[in-house]
């Protein structure tokens, strides 16, 4: 039986952050506990919010010590600093990185048998809500707002793991496109091909049905029409990324993604790959791995994408029409074409390997062997 898991309330728009005050103070909440990472604190982004916070003499306590790629060690640290604050929420102010961190603190704390991080892999069975998030994405990307999802690094390990517990869901998101104006064409790109990935891999995982299609093909038709503009820092453009990427969320948070996430993970862990760079090189050569299992849903995606005269089309036709419009998209906002700059060869089985354990495996419409996988990371060199 489906099951979809939702924010409480989220605002969206150029302005939304006004909100945080009301919702922290509606909510009785006393001290704010901020996550946030270095460069959002070094380039005054996360000011943006902290200076509402200190205008209503809200009292906070700032966390940043947070990478790229979140560590078990983060969010140990975040987890004994939240506890030192004596803080009775969190405001995540970031990418995924950010707000990742803060579920695994916010669920730490209210789920002290899970202190062990590792121990939150896969569906863990936490019984407490997390400590109350008030998520404020500054990419448009991971929709990390309003999932039920987080990825943890572990370092000593080289991998990325993957963490689904409905106890974990901001209880409001605030997805305001001018927090998201200062992220440079690059990151932009990037995190707008992680949620068109998301877009595609929840259409056609094996958990899809009619709810959950839906906000995926309109996901795909904003992403698909805004990023070029939104890497141009276009305002419509962010406006649409902004909302594009969440409405990806909302559908892939309770449907799931598939292998072209699991392949992208083991980069993330191994050489600190953009996770967004690593699906939008990924995901047209698992777009034609996959295309046997789809039906017509190809079609759709092409339509969504923009392609004309997709009914009068044969079943192979539309099906390399959505594929090259996926890699047209992700050529003009310059991505690489391949991972030749990226992986190395004598790495390829331990990649495949940790790809096949990883939690979005099960979900990919094609059952994938290792030899799959093997061959899949070794067309892409």
């Amino acid at each position: 039986m489906p099951r979809f898991v939702l924010n409480e309330t989220s605002y969206h728009g150029n302005g939304a952050i006004q909100n945080i005050v009301p919702e922290i103070k509606a909510r009785g909440f006393k001290k704010v506990f901020v996550v946030t990472d270095p460069d959002l604190v070094k380039f005054g982004v996360s000011q943006k919010v902290t200076n509402l916070l200190e205008k209503d003499n809200i009292p906070y306590e700032l966390f940043s010590n947070i990478q790229a790629n979140p560590t078990i060690q983060n969010v140990v640290d975040g987890v004994d600093a939240f506890k030192g604050a004596s803080a009775d929420c969190i405001v995540a102010i970031g990418g995924g990185s950010a707000i990742d961190t803060a579920k695994a603190i916010g669920i730490i704390n209210t789920n002290p048998e899970f202190s062990d991080v590792r121990s939150l892999e896969g569906v863990a069975p936490t019984k407490h809500a997390c400590t109350p998030i008030i998520a404020v994405p500054t990419t448009a990307g991971t929709a990390a707002e309003v999932t039920i999802n987080y990825v943890i690094t572990d370092v000593e390990n080289n991998r990325k793991f993957v963490c689904v517990d409905t106890h974990d869901i901001p209880v409001v998101a605030i997805v305001d496109p001018d927090m998201m104006s200062t992220m440079p064409a690059s990151l932009t790109a990037a995190t707008g091909m992680d949620a068109l990935t998301h877009a595609i891999e929840g259409y056609i995982t094996k958990g899809a049905w009619e709810l959950s299609d839906m906000f995926h093909l309109e996901a795909i038709r904003l992403i698909s029409s805004n990023l070029r503009a939104a890497c141009k820092n276009e305002e419509a453009g962010r406006s649409g990324m902004a909302l594009g990427q969440y409405v990806a969320g909302m559908g892939f948070s309770n449907v799931g993604l598939g292998i072209v996430h699991s392949m992208a993970h083991p980069l993330g862990a191994l050489y600190n790959t953009p996770h967004g760079v690593a699906n939008a090189i990924i995901l047209p050569t698992v777009m034609e791995y996959n295309q046997e299992a789809t039906g017509e849903k190809y079609r759709e995606i092409a339509r969504a994408m923009g392609v004309k005269g997709v009914d009068e089309m044969s079943q192979d036709e539309y099906r390399k029409e959505a594929i090259n419009a996926v890699k047209k998209l992700s050529k003009d906002v310059g991505i690489p074409e391949n991972l030749k700059e990226i992986v190395k060869k004598e790495d390829v089985v331990f990649l495949a390997e940790s790809a096949m354990a990883d939690a979005c495996r099960p979900g990919n419409p094609k059952e994938p062997t290792l030899e799959d996988i093997i061959k899949l990371y070794e067309s892409l060199l």
